[in-house]
């Protein structure tokens, strides 16, 4: 079983940057693939980013591609997502998740085992 805390976000003007943490719980973290997933009002969850257990295989979103950068360290269980460069567009509720199946990244919720309760980041124009 892994918990999942997510912080991190808050409002910021556009062109902004914040940086989101999700602190794991378990002493399998190391084990898990992690992604980063939002969600904004009357729309579907979708994928931002996703980082291997290593850390060497990396996916993002078109959307987010050279802006956001996810990272992690496994000694303190926790997996970042710098974002910078913030739009309007990027405001939703963001997420991140554990997927223990070991089966590589992927950009599928359904894949994911575990979630957070969600931080929101509010860009103003």
């Amino acid at each position: 079983q892994v918990q999942l805390v997510e912080s991190g976000g808050g409002l910021v003007q556009a062109g902004g940057s914040l940086r989101l943490t999700c602190a794991a719980s378990g002493r399998t973290f190391s084990n898990y693939a992690m992604g980063w997933f939002r969600q904004a009002p009357g729309k579907e969850r979708q994928f931002v980013a996703a980082i291997s257990w290593s850390g060497d295989n990396i996916y993002y979103a078109d959307s987010v591609k050279g802006r956001f950068t996810i990272s992690r360290d496994n000694a303190k269980n926790t997996v970042y997502l710098q974002m910078n460069s913030l739009k309007p567009e990027d405001t939703a509720v963001y997420y991140c998740a554990a997927d223990s199946k070991r089966l590589g990244i992927t950009r599928s919720a359904a894949r994911y085992d575990y979630w957070g309760q969600g931080t929101q980041v509010t860009v103003s124009s």
